[in-house]
């Protein structure tokens, strides 16, 4: 038996891949599939499930493609209605793959199709729960998601997960494994622990989640609480995950054609699209594109992308380091986003060989700003609303970046003001989208609030949120 957690830290996400006596089970593939596909192959074993727990909404999976490509069946529990092929099991239905049987178990609640599948070793003994996203570590996925498909409440969609745990999952035994879905850093949950991997007992004891005197009703307002509203790219991912999309390598070839400086901006011009520069902050910084938005590889790339251009089917165009084409356009195929028409050849160098403006961002270390403190400058901060809630800079103003957009009549049109987030990622994107809608009376605190901390600079807990008015 051979179990192999395939974790892409930008998604937060926890792929699968089982094999035993020369078959092989992948739950919850990302879009590419080749690394799989490749991996059966060195192994001289043969893909025969593809499970999925249920519909994701915060990546594209690649269920689709694989089976295309190795003629598995795609597996999924009770209630799915997929547009395409597929297995839909019964509860409690099992599947062999070499010595190891799978079995069915459906948890309703975080999506109604939700399932969890439990895997029996070779002795028919459980070994390990692949729990997609009805149980995480140190959390469960939220109820919020489904409402209109399955035309519940959050409410009663959070009274149905906790009957799935109470009644399919917590009865397991405490050695169990639990191999999530999603860790840290995933929207699809609110607390979730660093760790991918865990055993059933320690969750017990853990997860606030699967305490054993919990209610139902609380178990629900405790799930329910403080819930953000999804990234609005979501629904459209469940959406290409239920009836199908482009196999990658149509989207990779339309997506890597090199464009020169005058070709890009008028494809540009053509189409509407949005110029996505995705190399560093600090080069950014130094020479963008004018109105190009900033989404650096290095940080949770994917998300924000999700989470801040709305649309999936809205045009791209890349401005990327230098080989790194092929790598942005599959990362944004992972959320959904193929509409990338090509990228900037020879990049900012190029664009500014061809005689056309560039545009910075100004920015200053803390030092510099603690000295100009006294000046009463406005202080924005695009962290989250918990991060806020920790320690700020006294009378900044919350603007969180995942919501910017709801915030942009609260910045100053004529004056400076400073912005910043944790250590300088966030305040770049919310900088770059402020300059492309016209506001540029903005300096960048580079470091973000670590640095500012360092510098010595006063901050204040939590008291209340504070906006421009």
């Amino acid at each position: 038996m051979k179990i192999e957690q395939i974790y892409t830290g930008c998604l937060a996400q926890g792929a699968y891949y089982i094999e035993s006596e020369g078959e092989v089970a992948i739950v919850d593939p990302l879009r590419e599939v080749e690394p799989y596909i490749k991996r059966a192959k060195e192994d001289g074993a043969t893909i025969k499930y593809i499970f999925e727990t249920h519909f994701h909404a915060d990546f594209v999976s690649g269920h689709v493609t694989l089976s295309k490509e190795t003629g598995a069946p795609i597996v999924y529990g009770p209630l799915a209605n997929p547009s395409f092929d597929a297995i839909i099991a019964t509860d409690g239905q099992e599947f062999k793959l070499g010595k190891l049987t799978i079995e069915v178990l459906h948890t309703p609640g975080h999506t109604m199709e939700s399932t969890t599948y439990l895997l029996k070793d070779e002795a028919g003994e459980d070994h390990a729960i692949f729990s997609g996203d009805t149980l995480f570590l140190g959390d469960v996925g939220r109820p919020d998601l489904a409402q209109k498909a399955a035309d519940m409440t959050q409410e009663e969609l959070a009274g149905t997960l906790f009957d799935s745990l109470r009644n399919k999952i917590m009865p397991l035994a405490d050695e169990i494994i639990v191999y999530p879905a999603h860790g840290a850093g995933s929207a699809c949950g609110k607390n979730m622990m660093k760790e991918t991997v865990d055993t059933l007992g320690n969750q017990k004891k853990m997860n606030y989640a699967l305490r054993a005197n919990m209610t139902r009703e609380e178990f629900i307002n405790e799930v329910t609480d403080g819930l953000l509203p999804p990234p609005q790219y979501f629904p459209l991912n469940v959406k290409m995950n239920k009836e199908g999309y482009e196999d990658i390598d149509v989207v990779l070839e339309r997506g890597t054609q090199a464009l020169s400086p005058e070709a890009f901006e008028a494809v540009a011009n053509d189409t509407g699209a949005v110029v996505l520069d995705v190399r560093h902050q600090q080069d950014f910084a130094e020479g963008h594109v004018p109105r190009s938005i900033f989404i650096g590889l290095g940080g949770s790339f994917a998300p924000w992308v999700g989470a801040l251009i709305a649309d999936v089917k809205q045009p791209i165009l890349l401005i990327t380091p230098e080989g790194k084409e092929e790598e942005t356009i599959t990362r944004l195929s992972r959320v959904g986003f193929d509409g990338t028409l090509g990228y900037l050849k020879g990049g900012v160098a190029a664009w500014k060989a061809a005689g056309k403006d560039l545009d910075t961002v100004k920015s200053i270390n803390a030092d510099t700003f603690k000295k100009e403190l006294e000046a009463k400058i406005p202080v924005f901060d695009v962290r989250k609303e918990t991060e806020f809630s920790a320690e700020h800079v006294e009378d900044a103003h919350l603007t969180p970046l995942d919501f910017l957009n709801d915030h942009l009549a609260e910045f100053p049109s004529d004056e400076t003001f400073y912005i910043h987030c944790a250590g300088g990622y966030r305040s770049m994107i919310a900088a770059s989208i402020l300059k492309s809608r016209g506001i540029h009376n903005l300096v960048d605190i580079a470091g973000g609030f670590k640095a500012i901390k360092e510098a010595g600079i006063p901050v204040t807990d939590f008291v209340c949120p504070t906006t421009l008015k």
